[in-house]
């Protein structure tokens, strides 16, 4: 409750009009594996205040360093990983997917950076292996817009609207490990479509 009003009070006084579709594609109080693409500083505030549904953050452990935010973001139970080690990143994931609450689900930017250019690029296979290895659904959501009110290395903002685009969520569970990457083009395919509109 505290994080959505946070980012909408962040949203408002950065002129920034949020248009979300595709809400119909939600079933409230369900645990998702969300798989986004990554644009902005924005584009946290943007989901906070758009999806209707509990979820944690998959984020770098640097982001413990900044003393205010970090200590926030941990006491919020969000998952951190050390992006230069995969095989603890994923024990760390699976852990923090097994103690998640009832009906919170965990999000990830699965691009792992913010695009340089506004263009999707390739999507990490971290996301995609836990929703193989845990069952929950994959969530895939579209982020157009928060590149022109905040590029990356920018720092500062333009009034402009961001939409959110939710696709029909993907059962994981038709999928093996060895189905992988056609899982990953899958969702990444649903998102690009979803850019491109």
């Amino acid at each position: 409750m505290f994080v959505r009003l946070w980012a909408r009070i962040i949203l408002t006084i950065s002129g920034v009009t949020l248009v979300v579709k595709g809400k119909e594609n939600l079933e409230k109080n369900s645990s998702y594996i969300i798989i986004s693409n990554h644009q902005s500083h924005f584009d946290g505030p943007a989901l906070a205040s758009s999806l209707d549904l509990q979820f944690r953050w998959i984020a770098k452990k640097e982001l413990l360093k900044f003393p205010i935010f970090g200590h926030a973001l941990k006491a919020a139970g969000n998952i951190f990983i050390d992006r230069r080690d995969h095989e603890t990143a994923m024990q760390t994931i699976k852990e923090g997917i097994s103690q998640l609450p009832n009906g919170a689900g965990v999000m990830f930017f699965a691009e792992g950076t913010r695009s340089e250019d506004g263009i999707i690029g390739q999507f990490k296979k971290g996301g995609f292996t836990a929703a193989i290895q845990t069952g929950l659904p994959i969530l895939p959501v579209t982020i157009k817009g928060s590149s022109q009110a905040l590029p990356k290395g920018g720092i500062v903002f333009h009034a402009g609207v961001i939409e959110v685009i939710v696709g029909e969520s993907i059962d994981p569970s038709k999928y093996s490990l060895e189905q992988l990457a056609e899982l990953v083009e899958k969702t990444r395919d649903i998102i690009v479509s979803n850019y491109q509109q």
